[in-house]
């Protein structure tokens, strides 16, 4: 069943069809939120956040095939609300970075964590995740939001531009801008490509 037939579903009375939306897509809703403001605990706080909020306001939604692009709007404009309400900054923490829902492995950014993997192995793709963390954090939001729903969550160029309202062009070039700046950033920090397991 489509996201469009279950929202006719819910706005006819019901609730079930609502559930199994959430059912499939709060992991992904979530795994962004957490790259996003990189904190577990707050990630599921605002990620449920998002979902009372789409309950609310789903009959509002005047094209239902957009769905995914208006929940991810909602998800942005609740981080960047909780952002600006903060009344100190949180260290940020990417320990998470590799929970992915949907199985998506970036060529750019493989930070997935391999169960059989060695303990030192596991260490190094911990310290791995921190690092890109730190990296991620000190770049403008536009160019961050732009490589975490490119590379982590696996979204077209299309899809990006829709949810964040502006254009291919515009979104290509964030994601340029923002990938130029890692560079530079674990250049500054001497840190090596063969090091990170960073492929740009």
């Amino acid at each position: 069943m489509t996201d469009t037939e279950l929202i006719k579903k819910f706005l006819s009375g019901d609730v079930n069809a609502f559930n199994t939306l959430v059912w499939r897509w709060e992991k992904s809703v979530y795994n962004f939120i957490l790259r996003y403001m990189g904190d577990r605990e707050e990630s599921q706080d605002i990620c449920q956040k998002t979902f009372i909020r789409v309950y609310r306001k789903l009959n509002l939604l005047r094209d239902t095939e957009k769905f995914s692009t208006w929940l991810y709007q909602i998800a942005i404009n609740i981080c960047r609300d909780e952002i600006k309400s903060r009344s100190r900054r949180k260290t940020y923490s990417l320990d998470h970075l590799q929970e992915n829902g949907n199985g998506v492995q970036s060529g750019l950014l493989n930070l997935t964590t391999d169960s059989k993997s060695e303990p030192e192995e596991q260490a190094h793709k911990r310290d791995v995740s921190d690092l890109m963390g730190r990296a991620l954090r000190t770049l403008p939001e536009e160019q961050r939001v732009v490589i975490i729903m490119k590379e982590y969550q696996g979204l077209k160029f299309t899809e990006i531009a829709d949810i964040l309202e502006t254009s291919v062009n515009t979104a290509k070039s964030r994601m340029y801008y923002g990938i130029a700046a890692l560079r530079k950033i674990f250049k500054r920090w001497e840190i090596s490509k063969e090091s990170l397991r960073y492929e740009m």
